[in-house]
């Protein structure tokens, strides 16, 4: 039996090494945001032949490429309180079940209204798993390695994106649109399993809930991922029982709450824009739908190394000067971009660049969302910051198709997009994270 000492479940897994359960944990919550990133763009790549289909015109498409964007913003706010009182791993297996709902009803859609529908309840899922997985990997992630792990989640995004990029071309090349949902419904059901089986629920949640068999899950999970038992549930102070969600709107915390929130709102109305626009803007410069993918899994394999080079990056530099340079790389590639060449071969390696400041910026903000918050509301924090900030998401592409409806030159509307980078990089300057950056114990963080 392992040796119990006398220390709270998260003191365990931040001073010992990482198993090989726990790597296997934030595999699969790496496998589950690339889940997330081809549901988010699936609806890109199928706009080209939704547009045709439906005759839609660039104003209406682009309301069409942001409906899962609100469910999304919705699902944060809501399912990451839920994850935070019910518990992160059931909240991961209902938006698991949304979001297979709301891909094979895509499928099957004859008007907008219903693709819309279902495209806001495919987002409701994803905004609930985006805030509980990040949640699960700052919990399960020994100290040492948080930072890299949590990087680690997030790219798995644009890697979904690739991988989805890549299937969607040979789909559209041998059917329709609708193909590319019902592989992504079969896709996201497959995962429900995946959940059952390695991810237990989070030791850190249990200690702070406390169910009546509180002690004895956290242990059956330590033991599992090799660490010592521990003898006790920590002591609960007076002040502890009385927290609650709201306390990211109170003086400790609304300072970050705000800022993050803007910046983030800034920088997804880029990000967003960029990527649910790229492949009809490329389509409008002449080269066909599958070229046009093309063009878009370029932007995400570069917001792939992004992620990954910002989470070693951090080691090195600390969080806030490696995000502000991500943001101004990002303000000035979306803005070569709409005075790009049309040529592809320029194209994608403009967007690949693009795609590697652009990441690796949202990245960034998962990293300060889960180290800026302590357990009771860090699922919370982050799906209040996710999803109030994801309304950015919903407002980039949706502006974007208004000023291309009202004849705004691409490089003018490229321009005027890039700005959310902009004012994501001066709120980020004005950030204080000196705590955020230190190592946490117990949930808390020490300045």
């Amino acid at each position: 039996m392992s040796k119990e000492v006398p220390q709270s479940p998260q003191e365990v897994i931040d001073t010992h090494p990482m198993g090989a359960w726990q790597i296997a944990a934030v595999v699969v919550t790496i496998l589950l945001n690339a889940l997330d990133g081809f549901d988010v763009l699936s609806i890109s790549f199928a706009a080209p032949g939704i547009a045709d289909e439906w005759g839609l015109k660039r104003d209406a498409l682009g309301w069409v490429l942001s409906m899962e964007l609100i469910g999304m913003a919705v699902g944060s706010i809501v399912l990451g309180g839920a994850a935070d009182r019910f518990g992160r791993r059931p909240t991961i297996l209902v938006c698991l079940m949304a979001m297979t709902l709301g891909m094979y009803m895509v499928s099957g859609t004859s008007s907008i209204t219903e693709l819309s529908i279902w495209r806001v309840i495919t987002g409701l899922g994803i905004g609930g798993m985006l805030a509980a997985i990040n949640a699960v990997v700052a919990e399960f992630s020994s100290r040492k390695w948080r930072n890299l792990s949590l990087s680690l989640m997030v790219i798995g995004y644009p890697l979904g994106a690739v991988g989805g990029g890549l299937v969607a071309r040979q789909l559209l090349e041998g059917g329709d649109w609708r193909s590319i949902f019902v592989f992504g419904a079969v896709a996201t059901a497959a995962f429900i399993p995946l959940v059952l089986i390695f991810i237990p629920e989070s030791p850190a949640f249990l200690a702070e809930k406390r169910p009546s068999n509180a002690l004895q899950r956290i242990n059956r999970t330590l033991f599992r991922f090799g660490l010592p038992n521990i003898s006790a549930l920590p002591p609960v102070s007076s002040a502890k029982n009385m927290r609650s969600v709201f306390d990211i709107f109170r003086p400790s915390l609304i300072r970050t709450t705000l800022l993050v929130t803007f910046a983030y709102f800034t920088h997804v109305s880029c990000y967003y824009f960029f990527m649910k626009w790229i492949p009809k803007i490329v389509v409008d410069l002449g080269f066909d739908a599958s070229s046009a993918a093309d063009i878009l899994i370029w932007a995400m394999l570069g917001g792939a190394t992004g992620g990954a080079v910002y989470g070693v990056l951090t080691h090195w530099f600390g969080i806030k000067p490696v995000t502000i340079a991500a943001l101004l790389g990002s303000f000035v590639m979306v803005s070569l971009f709409g005075r790009t060449t049309p040529d592809l071969q320029v194209l994608a390696l403009v967007a690949g660049i693009t795609g590697f400041f652009i990441n690796g910026a949202a990245v960034a903000f998962y990293v300060i969302l889960a180290r800026a918050f302590p357990v009771h509301v860090r699922a919370s924090g982050t799906g209040f910051g996710i999803g109030t900030g994801r309304a950015g998401a919903v407002v980039g592409p949706a502006l974007a198709g208004i000023l291309f409806a009202g004849g705004t030159p691409l490089a003018s509307v490229m321009m005027l997009m890039a700005m959310g980078s902009l004012l994501a990089a001066v709120a980020i300057y004005f950030l204080k994270l000196n705590s955020a950056e230190e190592p946490e114990t117990n949930g808390h963080l020490h300045t």
